[in-house]
């Protein structure tokens, strides 16, 4: 929506022959989405393991939060333009899929 918002209907309904240029917003949450992309697979696989080796302790537990947490915060502070905020809690998300795996091995 924010793309659509940010070319018009002519490009967005359009055979796209043609690249544009997305808005700040539209950009923004491109790269959010990509970023989220490259970290959601570890999150399924972390959680695929969880579930095969049975594993749901206070690790698991605290970590998936976290992750979770953290990729909440990420899109409307990346949106916004926080930086350190966005850093933050991509930061936190990332120890959050450390934490799980740690809980993996340890119960």
């Amino acid at each position: 929506m924010l793309l659509k918002a940010s070319v018009g209907n002519d490009w967005t309904v359009g055979a796209r022959d043609t690249s544009v240029r997305p808005g700040v917003f539209a950009g923004r949450a491109g790269r959010a989405l990509r970023n989220f992309l490259e970290t959601a697979p570890a999150f399924l696989a972390l959680m695929l393991a969880v579930h095969v080796a049975q594993r749901n302790g206070a690790l698991v537990v605290l970590g998936g939060w976290a992750y979770l947490a953290g990729r909440v915060v990420y899109l409307p502070a990346y949106l916004s333009g926080i930086r350190y905020l966005r850093t933050a809690s991509w930061l936190v998300a990332s120890i959050g899929l450390i934490i799980m795996l740690a809980g993996v091995f340890w119960p």
